[in-house]
């Protein structure tokens, strides 16, 4: 890849929205939910942009690891509680029927964090303050999270009398067990950084002045690696939670033999006996 490369040099993507950011620099795509007035909340301009970038970003040839945040202090607060409970489109539009309203909303979470989950390369949620309901469903729909001492999360769900959605069940029980799972998801208690590191909700703290660039530090890590073998990766660890372990061990095997005959492994290879650091190129 050559030095003008506008995926190493940087360059912003336009969302459609101003509620949205999106850069991509130095194979880390950026995606920066930009309503800090409203702590970040989903809205009607924001959560279409998300999705398109995320599918956008996890298509890009050029984007090895993406990495989401929130502007100001907060990551997302989920939902708008003030709108809820309105019709949809304005008083105007008619009024849903229910099969209408599940479609729609099995609709919308494929499309966000359905997506987010099958991307096929390594995602970062930064956390620069709370994440709450749905935005949290966002940040555990990652493969990994960094947050701020400052920062705390909640699913919040039960305090609006909900049951929770965009995945936040499966997210939780796998994250963190069936039993806190449930505690998390009935008493919908604020949860500090400290104790989410210890429950194994986030997987680092940072004071809160180092969190953007811890956070693009460790994207970059990832974006820099060899993408096959990640990718993989990937497919083996989600498949983990599903399959028999002797399921797991033949899929891994033929995984194993894949990356083998990658170039990037033969870097790696030829890195290790020359004692450099590896350079891989994703082939």
């Amino acid at each position: 890849m050559s030095n003008t490369d506008p995926a190493r040099t940087g360059h912003t993507i336009d969302t459609g929205t101003d509620e949205l950011l999106c850069e991509i620099r130095e194979r880390v795509a950026v995606i920066t939910l930009n309503r800090p007035q409203a702590r970040n909340s989903l809205s009607d301009q924001l959560t279409p942009a998300l999705r398109r970038m995320i599918k956008l970003c996890g298509e890009d040839p050029n984007v090895g690891a993406l990495l989401i945040t929130g502007a100001g202090t907060a990551f997302c607060a989920g939902g708008d509680v003030k709108g809820m409970g309105g019709k949809s489109g304005g008083s105007t539009a008619p009024e849903l029927t229910f099969d209408q309203k599940v479609a729609r909303l099995q609709e919308r979470q494929r499309t966000l964090t359905g997506v987010l989950v099958n991307v096929r390369k390594p995602t970062i949620a930064a956390l620069p303050g709370p994440a709450a309901g749905a935005g949290l469903s966002l940040a555990l729909a990652c493969d990994l999270r960094v947050a701020a001492a400052s920062a705390f999360v909640t699913t919040a769900y039960v305090k609006i009398g909900l049951s929770g959605d965009y995945g936040m069940a499966w997210l939780l029980t796998r994250l963190v067990g069936t039993a806190r799972a449930r505690e998390l998801m009935f008493f919908g208690e604020k949860i500090d950084a400290a104790r989410c590191e210890a429950l194994g909700l986030v997987n680092r703290v940072v004071p809160d002045e180092e969190l953007r660039d811890a956070a693009f530090a460790w994207a970059k890590t990832l974006a820099d690696g060899p993408a096959k073998a990640l990718r993989f990766m990937k497919d083996n660890l989600d498949e983990a939670l599903m399959n028999d372990f002797l399921t797991s061990l033949d899929h891994e095997a033929e995984r194993m033999v894949r990356t083998a005959a990658t170039a990037d492994h033969k870097e790696a290879v030829k890195a290790f006996v020359e004692k450099r650091k590896a350079v891989f190129k994703g082939e």
